[in-house]
């Protein structure tokens, strides 16, 4: 039976889950609020099983195998010694190009950009959803794969008591994405080909080489991908945003960040991180922002109304498992619907994916915890 099954969020969830379903002959819509797109929106990822396997699935197996190797894990005091040495190799790959190639697989047709869903009214058979443009959608499934701010979660959440909004767990992460070219020479030869972490008080950083935005995977033609978790308390945190004008929103993208708030980004860097991290954020001109989240939604589904990935549960991203998750929800409701009935087969999914999610964010919550305490001490 083919479906007529409409996507709200258009990031790599949303292209899990629509390249599957259609490749099981149901028809489907993304609708994605950004007019653009989301093209060069993502970072650096650790590649995982499960996102292996669904680019296995779609025939994209280069794609999981286009990645920079880091031979071996180094810690930095804050003079830039190395101080501890862990031989094994990782690979690491880059989310734009995952989200180019889930999205070259999706007729353009079926991409709607700049599409603002206003409202959602759910039935035991079909749903519909408005655009704010006034455009109307009838179908007999909807999912709601629009991340962390999803404004489905408050359907398949109807009830009033419900939490939905994400709970700020009091610090955040300031990010970049860095040719490599741009990085000083003495800094690179301490960064690159490794990844790389620094532990202190009240923050951690770690960075790591991953391909260009095209996919080049050579020397001088890759970026370096660095994270800085920094303790802000939730004042702080709304000042931030209103000073960047950005008051209510749950991060802040490349290019959002004013630049005095840069200038003391880089000063601050200098001043509490080891030299070759605080070259690596010097050189990035965008640097842009992610407060750090946990939420679990106590279910997944309500009538025709699912969730998929961060809609559903928020887990830190100490985990390396969003991207991963996202794609196993989507592998998980794709099979269900392939072999049951519409709503045997979301009961199965939901039945399936609750725990998997729950424990996720229980194991994220464990690892931040771990790093407060060794921050600590």
């Amino acid at each position: 039976m083919s479906l007529r099954i409409g996507i709200v969020g258009g990031s790599v969830g949303g292209l899990f889950a629509a390249v599957l379903l259609a490749r099981h002959g149901h028809q489907v819509i993304v609708m994605e609020r950004a007019r653009h797109g989301l093209a060069r929106r993502g970072a650096g990822l650790v590649v995982q099983e499960q996102v292996t396997r669904i680019l296995h699935m779609v025939g994209l197996p280069h794609v999981a195998e286009t990645g920079v190797w880091a031979n071996e894990r180094i810690v930095l005091d804050l003079y830039g010694n190395v101080i501890t040495r862990d031989p094994r190799p990782q690979m690491q790959m880059s989310w734009d190009l995952l989200y180019d190639g889930f999205r070259k697989l999706l007729p353009e047709q079926l991409y709607l950009t700049g599409a603002t869903v206003s409202e959602i009214v759910p039935s035991h058979q079909s749903v519909k959803a408005m655009l704010a443009d006034g455009l109307t959608f009838e179908f007999d499934l909807l999912i709601g794969a629009d991340g962390q701010g999803s404004i489905v979660r408050n359907v398949v959440n109807e009830d009033a008591t419900a939490n939905i909004r994400p709970d700020y767990v009091g610090y955040t992460a300031w990010r970049g994405l860095v040719a490599e070219d741009a990085i000083p020479r003495q800094a690179a030869d301490e960064l690159f080909e490794r990844f790389a972490f620094h532990f202190g008080k009240g923050t951690q950083a770690l960075g790591y080489l991953v391909p260009g935005s095209n996919g080049q995977i050579a020397v001088g033609e890759r970026r370096y991908n660095w994270v800085w978790y920094r303790q802000l308390p939730a004042q702080s945190l709304s000042d931030l945003l209103n000073h960047a004008q950005r008051t209510g929103s749950l991060s802040l993208g490349p290019g959002e960040l004013p630049l005095d708030m840069r200038e003391a980004l880089i000063a601050d860097a200098r001043s509490q991180l080891p030299p070759p991290f605080a070259a690596a954020i010097a050189a990035e001109s965008q640097p842009f922002v992610q407060p750090i989240y946990d939420y679990q939604s106590s279910r997944m589904v309500n009538r025709r109304v699912v969730l998929l990935g961060d809609a559903a549960f928020i887990a830190r991203p100490h985990t390396a498992m969003g991207v991963a998750k996202a794609a196993a929800d989507a592998m998980a409701l794709a099979n269900a619907l392939a072999s049951r009935p519409v709503d045997e087969a979301l009961a199965a999914y939901e039945r399936a994916r609750l725990p998997e999610g729950r424990a996720m964010v229980d194991y994220g919550r464990r690892l931040g915890q771990s790093m407060s305490e060794s921050l600590a001490h």
